[in-house]
């Protein structure tokens, strides 16, 4: 089993798709079947009954309670055993392990290391998600087969457009253009301006520029899971184009990253930006955006095959690798400390850069 962090809030599934019904997910290495309560409520737990086994998604509901499908022991949705088939009455240390939960940004979140410590103020939150100024699009649950940490490594990674989605996020402006990378609390920055040049593929289709633009890309890494870039274009020629940023086409392109296991993950990606549209513009968004990420998926699963194939072998580094290195440096120390990263609410500050 690969090493995680445990006390820490990660994305499990869209909101969207947790009913009445049993449904079960992997996460960190470890199977949990979830569903909703008649108040509404997400309840969590580990999907494995204590007596044989059998995973408890086999069962059925029975009102907020679990039966498991093989001899009927039942488990409220706090875990406790509250019936056994022919016994008198049930067995009082009898558990099944469960996780808090919490929803936010149309995610289910789930806590799966010491229970004490699931603060819920210390969900991820972005503030124009929620403002009525900004437009909100879910997209799709992208199953990686690739480790999380290397998805990790591409969403700390700007560079990698100009080559891998030239036809979507990037164009041959921005090869040579540096990149800065810096630490802000427990937000890894990266970032780079590229000024006056052709608008990418995406903003050519959807911002109506007629000339040249200054183009933005800042991406956000709170560890372990969660990516945020904040991209977006407007009209060359203004002074200090930074603190304009909202008058152009701006865009949050948000990845909440459920790592499944050693070679497989989950990415959660929506776009929130600072412009309303209509149903078909926002379609025709999400396609230009799973286009790109279909060409992610195929990168990062052809590099993975060669790291099992070739688990000796040293990568080259060169300057674009400063934040991917620095990120994954992040994730071994919290792993190290295995705490909550910090007592506050993680809120990304997207208004100064």
């Amino acid at each position: 089993m690969a090493e995680y962090v445990k006390n820490t809030w990660y994305p499990l599934t869209w909101s969207r798709d947790v009913t009445g019904e049993l449904s079960r997910h992997r996460i960190l290495e470890r199977d949990v079947v979830l569903y909703r309560t008649a108040d509404g409520k997400v309840a969590a737990m580990e999907d494995m009954c204590p007596h044989r086994l059998l995973p408890l998604s086999m069962g059925r509901l029975k009102g907020d309670a679990v039966e498991c499908g093989y001899h009927g022991m039942t488990f409220e949705s706090g875990g406790r055993c509250i019936r056994v088939p022919g016994q008198s009455g049930p067995v009082p240390d009898i558990r099944v392990t469960t996780y808090p939960t919490h929803e936010n940004m149309g995610l289910v979140w789930i806590w799966m290391g010491d229970p004490e410590l699931a603060d819920t103020d210390l969900v991820f939150d972005l503030p124009e998600y929620h403002s009525e100024a900004w437009n909100v699009a879910e997209g799709d649950a992208l199953r990686i087969e690739a480790d999380y940490l290397s998805l990790a490594d591409n969403l700390c990674d700007p560079a990698h457009v100009n080559f891998v989605h030239l036809s979507t996020l990037g164009n041959e402006a921005g090869e040579d253009v540096p990149v800065t990378t810096e630490l802000r609390g427990d937000d890894l920055v990266t970032w780079r301006w590229i000024n006056d040049a052709p608008p990418i593929p995406l903003f050519a289709k959807f911002g109506n520029f007629t000339g040249n633009v200054d183009r933005w890309h800042y991406y956000h890494y709170l560890a372990p899971s969660i990516a945020v870039i904040d991209f977006g274009s407007l009209d060359s020629g203004r002074t200090n184009p930074e603190d304009h940023r909202d008058e152009g086409m701006r865009i949050f392109a948000c990845h909440f990253i459920t790592p499944v296991d050693a070679h497989t993950s989950i990415d959660h990606w929506m776009h929130v930006k600072n412009f309303h549209a209509d149903e078909a513009t926002n379609k025709a968004l999400s396609d230009q955006f799973r286009i790109a990420f279909a060409e992610d998926k195929s990168v990062l699963e052809a590099i993975q095959i060669n790291e099992l194939a070739h688990p000796d072998r040293r990568k080259a580094r060169i300057a674009i690798d400063r934040a991917p290195i620095r990120m994954r440096r992040m994730v071994e120390q919290w792993i190290a400390k295995d705490v909550p990263p910090q007592q506050a609410p993680r809120v990304l500050d997207t208004v100064h850069a």
